[in-house]
């Protein structure tokens, strides 16, 4: 239990159930709803002539909805719970699902019947939100190529299918490129440097594998505990390896020609580029930013490019610190890429001394949680209740309900803290059902998956965060609050759907901020065991190294950003072994730190292979615009403003996709963001 906190009664209907899913079942489920639905959708369309929302869209959203409602449940677990059975059956279900989206999305008569809503006098009298559906439907219609003639449709429609069964070969190849590789240490001199912390969780890890000593895995907070911490620069250099040569030719782990990812990312690039040019658009990146607030690839290129111009000088002058202090203070002639964590933070201790573990004791997950729910309830006015006794995938997994001022509920969440096997790395949120009025009049309430990789809590030691794991655990939930906190009522533009992708991430990078302010830290960063809070001294050391190596890591995510855009931009089909070149040029341009020849960093970066940045990672420092500039109206009005607080609500998390974005952010800001924010948070610029 959080903090004396009061648990939430409720309707154990409103939530779905996990335990009665059957992977047996999963596929003739979709089969028979898919066929339900197109006879339903045909049977909309057919048996009128005059349509109106409630004759066409409303019926259609409410068969959606039941049908992704499924499929969520469906998706989630195979990320999170993976088994044999399950991987099965959801890769079954993908061509039938791509091939129903391709049915709707091409289906001429349901495009001129919504077509005919727009262009009626009806239109004028519909809601903004309902505006906003019709007319994302109709672009949506063009992009799937509604026009096209009879044989570019149906490539069209293969081609979905087959981008649809590669991103996910890709996601599943990297989870099982990472599972396979594990290191057994029995002489615990091996791990001299590791917090103790990573040391029992290893033990913990071995002791689940009938092993004696400890066992090291590439789940991230082993990785990081490894490459921040290990003395043993072989023990890093190994690890370091293993991680980025995951899933590629370099492996040297499982099952490599099966799990390598190189032709499977020369596909995925070359279908999305067909696609493209199929519905006459010169390229991927210019069909992929229709829908986004950069509207063409130039000026993408120029923000990026104004930030490297702004970055790189000082990037390399960081790393060059880096280097002399290596080499005065350690004796190491050449930092290799499995030294630079290692060495950053003893130059980070000795320059500000301080360490992400020292920090650890201060966030036990309680305290975090609480601290947490405790911001948003200053910001928004919103409580937050745990509900007990939940049907959920994993017993780790937490259900929590979320109600406003008036003691209203407004929408649910499950919290997925810990590493573990058989479930993907990284952290997100996702949507296990969005906020709509269903067609029997009552509201159906939002909610969220919310999920990290975390150290679980080992013996009688509750989990222990650092200050960069806060920061990714406030950073998910802010994704959460724009998808739980919307009032919009229909499902296509409610929460985060119809919000365009490069400014989805506005909300969560926003929430980062409080991690930094004392204010915010006072809620929740208390010592587990003697429950002081952060001293004085520690929090003016944090602060201090905010800003420590704030321009390498700017352009390491630049470097990120510049390969996805660039290796779809300038895709040719005639050219061999084109993501390796341009990822080497944008590295001699943007990259400070060595990178060894057999890295193949690539082959895992799911954000664009297996998710839904493709030639949109870019979003991620186009959005940080945004939330800086946001942020900085609570450093002009206090960060606990009720006001700006409610202010912030009503203009950016309650809209929910209904809106442009930027006229939502002017009429917050009271005019357009600025670079200048960005650059002065990250200490780029004074």
């Amino acid at each position: 239990m959080l903090d004396s906190q009061t648990t939430a009664t409720v309707d154990p209907t409103l939530l779905p159930s996990f335990s009665t899913i059957k992977a047996s079942e999963i596929v003739p489920t979709i089969e028979r709803m898919i066929v339900e639905n197109k006879k339903a959708i045909s049977s909309f369309v057919e048996r009128s002539s005059e349509y109106t929302w409630e004759n066409l869209m409303s019926p259609i959203e409410e068969i959606e909805d039941e049908f992704h409602r499924y499929w969520s449940r469906i998706n989630h677990c195979h990320h999170v719970v993976d088994t044999p059975e399950l991987r099965d059956s959801y890769n079954a279900c993908l061509p039938l699902i791509s091939e129903y989206g391709t049915w709707i999305s091409q289906n001429e008569s349901l495009y001129n019947a919504v077509n005919f809503i727009a262009q009626s006098t009806q239109y004028q009298q519909l809601s903004v939100a309902q505006k906003k559906t019709i007319d994302n439907n109709l672009r949506d219609f063009r992009l799937a190529g509604v026009h096209l003639p009879k044989d570019k449709k149906e490539q069209f429609a293969e081609f979905n299918k087959e981008l649809s069964k590669l991103t996910s070969q890709f996601e599943q190849n990297v989870l099982d490129a990472t599972q396979a590789w594990t290191k057994h240490i029995t002489d615990e001199k091996q791990l001299a440097g590791l917090p103790e912390s990573a040391i029992m969780a290893a033990n913990a890890y071995a002791k689940e594998h009938n092993l004696d000593g400890w066992l090291l895995n590439l789940h991230m907070p082993t990785y990081i505990a490894v490459m921040t911490y290990a003395d043993s620069r072989a023990l890093r250099q190994e690890m370091y390896t293993a991680y980025v040569t995951r899933a590629s030719d370099q492996s040297k782990e499982g099952k490599v020609k099966e799990w390598d990812n190189s032709t499977v990312m020369e596909k995925i690039l070359a279908i999305r580029h067909q696609q493209a040019q199929l519905l006459d658009f010169p390229n991927y990146p210019t069909y992929s930013l229709t829908p986004k607030m950069a509207k063409d690839p130039e000026t993408v290129l120029n923000f990026l490019n104004e930030l490297t111009q702004a970055s790189v000088s000082k990037a390399r002058n960081e790393f060059n610190e880096l280097s002399d202090f290596a080499r005065q203070e350690h004796q190491l002639d050449e930092l290799a890429a499995w030294d630079v964590a290692y060495y950053s933070e003893k130059l980070q201790h000795h320059r500000y001394e301080i360490s992400q573990e020292e920090l650890r004791p201060y966030f036990p997950v309680d305290k975090v949680l609480t601290g947490l729910f405790n911001v948003v309830q200053k910001l928004y006015g919103i409580i937050i209740k745990p509900v007990s006794d939940v049907d959920t995938w994993h017993p780790d997994v937490k259900c929590f309900a979320i109600y406003d001022e008036n003691e209203e509920l407004r929408a649910f969440f499950y919290l997925d803290l810990y590493a573990r096997n058989n479930k993907r790395g990284g952290a997100w949120m996702d949507q296990c059902q969005g906020r709509r009025i269903k067609n029997n009049g009552k509201l159906q309430y939002p909610i969220a998956f919310l999920t990290c990789n975390l150290n679980a809590p080992v013996g009688d030691k509750p989990a222990l965060f650092t200050h960069d794991e806060v920061i990714t655990i406030f950073h998910e939930f802010g994704h959460g609050l724009h998808h739980m906190l919307t009032k919009i009522d229909i499902s296509e533009v409610s929460g985060i759907n119809g919000v365009p992708w490069d400014a989805v991430e506005l909300p969560s990078q926003f929430m980062e901020n409080w991690c930094w302010e004392k204010g915010g830290l006072e809620l929740f960063a208390q010592h587990y065991q003697t429950h002081e809070a952060l001293p004085d001294q520690l929090y003016k050391k944090l602060i201090a190294s905010k800003n420590f190596q704030s321009a390498m890591a700017m352009v390491r995510q630049l470097e990120f950003a510049l390969f996805d855009f660039r290796i779809h931009l300038e895709f040719d089909a005639n050219k061999k072994n084109q993501i390796q070149t341009i990822l080497d040029d944008v590295r001699s341009k943007v990259s400070v730190v060595p990178i060894p020849r057999f890295n193949r960093f690539q082959h895992g970066f799911s954000h664009i292979f297996g998710g839904g940045y493709a030639a949109g990672y870019y979003s991620y420092k186009w959005a940080e615009v945004l939330s800086a500039d946001a942020f900085s109206k609570f450093e002009e009005d206090g960060i606990f403003n009720a006001n700006t607080g409610r202010k912030f609500l009503h203009t950016i998390l309650e809209q929910g996709g209904s809106k442009d974005p930027m006229d939502l952010f002017v009429e917050f800001r009271g005019r357009k963001p600025n670079i200048q924010a960005l650059l002065r948070h990250n200490g780029i610029i004074d």
